[in-house]
């Protein structure tokens, strides 16, 4: 149980400061992160503030869907927010456009390693993901289509509220897939037994 709080709390705080770094890299967010940031910007609180607040809502949507979080979904909600706001009192939006691309570069690839150790752990989907799952659950439809639906609405409604889109949107969504598929066996394994744990699993 150790290694897995362990892989939770750590990667909760990655996915925090990778978020962080694509604020300040100021190329284009992924589709959720466009859309604390818009909500971010028109309500005038912190980013980290308002990633908390969307995951207490997203949350409340689970009632009717009948899904259980676990103790990774509330520290999903609580720990992300207030990493990213963190990270974000210490990292400043570097001046040369090549320093912004390579901070940009190691968000996403820092996003998706965070993700497979969250996920990895095992300890409860967070408020995104558990929404994905239980509307596909209730509407009959693919994972696939409802995580695109979803994923597609919260990006028009960022672009809507200011928040930025660009060329790192476009990386993120053909990257993080790639990175979380290889990094995702690695810590389920490691979460298991540290012994087993390559990234060849």
């Amino acid at each position: 149980m150790l290694r897995r709080l362990i892989l939770l709390y750590v990667g909760l705080v990655l996915y925090g400061l990778s978020s962080a770094m694509m604020v300040r890299a100021g190329l284009g967010l992924d589709p959720w992160n466009a859309l604390h940031e818009g909500i971010s910007l028109r309500l005038n609180v912190s980013f980290g503030t308002v990633i908390i607040g969307v995951g207490a809502l997203l949350m409340l949507l689970w009632i009717p869907l009948r899904q259980r979080p676990g103790i990774g979904t509330i520290s999903n909600v609580v720990l992300i927010g207030l990493a990213a706001d963190a990270a974000l009192m210490f990292l400043a939006q570097p001046a040369s456009l090549a320093v912004r691309v390579a901070m940009l570069i190691a968000a996403i690839i820092l996003n998706g390693i965070a993700s497979g150790m969250y996920i990895g752990a095992g300890l409860g989907p967070g408020p995104r993901d558990g929404l994905m799952t239980g509307l596909a659950a209730r509407s009959g439809w693919s994972i696939r289509l409802t995580r695109t639906g979803i994923e597609i609405s919260v990006l028009v409604l960022g672009w809507l509220l200011g928040g930025t889109i660009g060329i790192g949107t476009i990386f993120y969504a053909l990257a993080i897939g790639v990175i979380i598929d290889v990094t995702l066996p690695m810590f389920q394994a490691m979460a298991r037994d540290p012994a087993r744990a390559s990234f060849r699993a």
